[in-house]
C-alpha cells in the first residue's frame, strides 16, 4: 500500500513506509499500523 504509493511518486519505499509507520504511532492513527501489517501480508510483492 505504502511502498505502491511511494514508487508511483518516485520516492523511497523504506523512508515512506518509516514515516507511515512514525506518524500512525504519534497520531491518534494508531490503528493504521495494524491495518499496514496486514495488508503486508496479504498483497503480494510487485516486480
Amino acid at each position: 500500500m505504502v511502498g505502491g504509493l511511494a514508487e508511483f511518486f518516485g520516492l523511497d519505499p523504506t523512508l515512506t513506509r518509516v514515516i507511515y509507520v512514525l506518524i500512525s504511532i504519534f497520531s491518534a492513527g494508531f490503528p493504521g499500523i495494524l491495518v499496514y501489517i496486514i495488508l503486508w501480508i496479504l498483497i503480494p510483492m510487485g516486480d
